[in-house]
């Protein structure tokens, strides 16, 4: 399919570009591993992501609530070994948390239903005031050792997802309601700088529950900081054994309901323009749909970066890594996990839609359903193609851009991501889908996790530059366009040696 653009100076189109706010991970305790620093450190050098949300602030895992008997008397105290750890560990590599307050301390639930292989309890509490201490001790903790000035620009999520009723015992929203008021008094009790925010709901009825929510903050009067919700775009799967298989949802469907999340929101008059916030997003809600470890993956992600921005001020990826446990520990390191980054720090195709995102600088002068072209004050154009669909078609991309230049020499890099070039999926399944990959296979796996790089140098003339680049199906391509100065040293002759000549041409 042939594409011609046309990429003019002094162009601004609206793009709001919030790629690098807020990354998602599993459960908070996780952080205390080594592998799972290892790849958050390559997703901070790489990408840097300012916040990170979670599930298990309060788990048993984290092991902050505790009670006592002394006699006779029930008594409460805290423990923020682990909390200070992981925190720290998060600040070690530049990246803040987005709380998610959740889920309930076993010894404080009113239930014993629980979530996941680490079983995170997800009923009420048995005491509103108990819960509220423990959120006030815990972030007065936080200040204490981080600093006020510093805690107080950490966002503050209430509870994840309750309007399903594995997240949120019979997904009472009523009873969530009444969870999310006192809470959100207490914190803001703490220090009314806190920003806090909800219902995080997923899909499932959004609509439906987005309206309660918002009847339920109009009537109660309550200054909310920003809303929140998940966003999805796959079918139901189809479970085979240890995999879920799912099929795409078209791109602008997908987005009906975020939209849909964004015109309720406005059509209250005392919330209208408020901050919407997408705390969870990927393809497939499950950690076990291979698509994850897709260039498909890569490319329909992309498609979405390029429109999030137009109704959210954050959209935070699920998740960073592989290290992740809600199904239990996987068998492989390609298992279709959330993650970006595969077990071993093999660094998956989707890890790029975030890294080309996040490099484009500048105002926007093309964006298009395949293209993001930024250029900057130097004249430096940046851009990001992708060739997203939900199905295999065969379709390749042949784009045509036509930009304003001085009339001189420009270099033009590009970096492919696509089947071809940076599939390290395709490598594991050629080398046999070891579940185990010994140290050679682990060195062929990095190696194969890269973009393939090609520069050209283009001769501009007429107030344009001209250049071509092809996107294979689900393929992403990122490129520069910089003005360049060929500075050779004394006697060197380019030319020469690509002709293969010992002597010069004219000798």
């Amino acid at each position: 399919m042939e594409k011609n653009y046309i990429l003019k100076k002094g162009t601004d189109i609206a793009f709001k570009n919030h790629v690098d706010e807020c990354v998602g991970t599993g459960r908070m305790g996780l952080a205390l591993q080594k592998e799972y620093m290892d790849q958050l450190k390559v997703v901070q050098e790489e990408i840097g992501f300012k916040h990170i949300r979670g599930h298990g602030l309060f788990s048993d895992d984290m092991a902050i609530y505790h009670e006592y008997e002394e006699d006779g008397v029930t008594k409460v105290e805290y423990n923020f070994t682990y909390l200070d750890l992981v925190m720290d560990n998060y600040m070690s590599v530049g990246i803040r948390p987005f709380l998610e307050l959740g889920f309930m301390p076993s010894k404080l639930a009113s239930g014993e239903q629980t979530i996941f292989y680490w079983k995170g309890n997800t009923t009420p509490p048995k005491s509103y005031d108990m819960w509220c201490d423990l959120v006030v001790a815990t972030l007065k903790h936080l200040m204490e050792r981080y600093g006020a000035d510093e805690v107080v620009t950490w966002p503050i999520e209430v509870w994840n997802e309750p309007n399903l009723p594995g997240f949120w015992k019979g997904a009472d929203m009523e009873e969530y309601t009444v969870l999310f008021e006192k809470t959100f008094k207490a914190i803001k009790s703490l220090d009314k700088r806190f920003r806090i925010g909800g219902p995080a709901i997923c899909g499932v009825e959004d609509g439906k529950h987005m309206k309660f929510f918002m009847d339920f903050l109009t009537e109660h009067k309550l200054p909310i900081d920003f809303i929140t919700r998940h966003h999805y775009t796959s079918e139901f799967p189809e479970n085979s054994g240890h995999y879920s298989y799912i099929r795409l949802v078209e791109l602008h469907e997908s987005m009906t309901s975020v939209e849909r999340s964004r015109d309720i929101i406005d059509s209250y008059p005392d919330y209208k323009g408020i901050e919407m916030h997408i705390t969870e997003f990927n393809t497939s809600y499950v950690p076990d749909a291979p698509i994850h470890d897709t260039n498909q993956n890569a490319a329909f992600t992309a498609s979405l970066l390029a429109i999030l921005g137009d109704t959210s001020e954050s959209y935070s990826y699920w998740t960073f890594g592989d290290i992740f446990e809600e199904k239990g520990v996987p068998f492989t390191p390609f298992h279709g996990g959330f993650g970006m980054v595969a077990n071993g720090g093999i660094r998956k195709p989707t890890f790029y839609a975030f890294k080309f995102f996040k490099d484009l600088k500048g105002k926007c002068v093309l964006r298009e359903e395949d293209a993001v072209v930024c250029r900057d004050d130097e004249g430096v154009y940046r851009g990001v193609l992708f060739n997203s669909n939900t199905d295999r078609i065969g379709r390749k991309l042949e784009m045509s851009f036509t930009a304003d230049a001085d009339d001189t020499t420009y270099t033009l890099v590009t970096k492919t991501v696509d089947e071809h070039t940076c599939d390290p999926l395709k490598v594991w399944h050629d080398l046999g889908e070891p579940s185990s990959p010994d140290d050679e296979q682990m060195e062929l796996l990095r190696s194969s996790d890269k973009p393939f790089i090609e520069t050209r140098l283009i001769e501009a003339g007429d107030g344009k530059a001209r250049f071509d680049i092809n996107v294979e199906e689900f393929g992403l391509v990122y490129f520069e366009l910089k003005l360049v100065k060929i500075c050779p040293d004394r006697g060197y002759d380019y030319d020469r040696v690509m002709r293969g000549e010992p002597k010069a041409k004219n000798a």
